[in-house]
């Protein structure tokens, strides 16, 4: 019981961590955006500690499957992390921030090639933006994706080569999906991999069709606020990440799908060849 409540009172911590980094990194930050930010965090941190404190989930999937969501989180804050301490050393530098501005930037021109989604995010800067924005801009989107791509490469790794979820352990579906309900109607697995397909398909998409809707509907957003340090911190930690979880939940529920298709069969064979050796009566 203390081994839980200690368990989840850590993960709320990095979670309300994760979330107070820009507030606290960057520099000239607003007393009011603080204290919003603070509230965010507490309460993000609370409902993270509730989920973990209980027996069984209510909210987060694959809570009894590590590493899925240390996976994701990881990602996530290494990425805050890093983009606050580059920002935050673009006007008080250090070594830290020199350090990783640098490999920032290598990865951002990296990422920033016709058609790809770094390179459709600079299209949403209004002409004449300052080189100082479009560098900034530039270095958060490209670390931002290439992080989240390493993340869903890592995760089939995991999958592939560790036997995910299984991983020596045992597997309860219904406790790790707490949001799938299976009395809704039709076969599991197919619903399984209906929904697994949607996600992937969402999941490589929506990098691409993000900057597309937001250049058509100006009204999402305003392209000018990525100039805003913690606007274009979060803007791009979500339009990397979001896609991707979904990438990496739609290929967890296909390796779901696939273990309850293998395990009906092993069923099946059994109680065929069970009934291949009753006597004849």
């Amino acid at each position: 019981m203390l081994s839980q409540i200690a368990g989840a009172l850590f993960r709320a911590c990095c979670v309300a961590m994760m979330v107070a980094a820009p507030s606290l990194l960057l520099p000239d930050v607003a007393a009011e955006t603080s204290q919003v930010t603070l509230v965010i965090a507490f309460l993000v941190a609370l409902l993270v500690f509730m989920e973990y404190n209980g027996r069984y989930p209510s909210i987060i999937e694959f809570r009894f499957a590590p590493p899925f969501n240390r996976l994701r989180f990881t990602a996530a804050a290494l990425t805050v992390m890093a983009l606050s301490v580059i920002i935050a050393g673009m006007t008080h530098p250090t070594s830290l921030s020199v350090v990783l501005g640098h490999y920032g930037a290598k990865l951002g021109n990296v990422a920033d090639f016709p058609y790809s989604p770094v390179r459709l995010m600079l299209l949403l800067l209004p002409p004449g933006t300052d080189a100082v924005t479009l560098h900034s801009v530039r270095t958060a989107t490209g670390l931002s994706y290439i992080v989240s791509l390493v993340m869903v490469v890592i995760f089939i790794l995991i999958v592939r080569l560790r036997n995910w979820p299984i991983c020596g352990r045992s597997f309860n579906v219904w406790v790790n999906l707490p949001l799938f309900d299976p009395t809704r109607g039709g076969d599991v697995v197919e619903r399984l991999r209906r929904d697994a397909g949607v996600n992937v398909v969402l999941g490589i998409l929506l990098p691409f069709m993000v900057p597309a809707m937001i250049k058509a509907v100006p009204v999402l957003m305003d392209p000018v606020a990525l100039g805003n340090p913690q606007t274009l911190i979060w803007v791009t930690v979500a339009w990397a990440f979001l896609p991707a979880s979904m990438l990496i939940r739609g290929i967890a529920l296909l390796r779901v799908a696939q273990l309850i298709a293998a395990r009906r069969k092993m069923l099946g064979s059994a109680a065929a060849g069970e009934q291949a050796v009753l006597p004849n009566v």
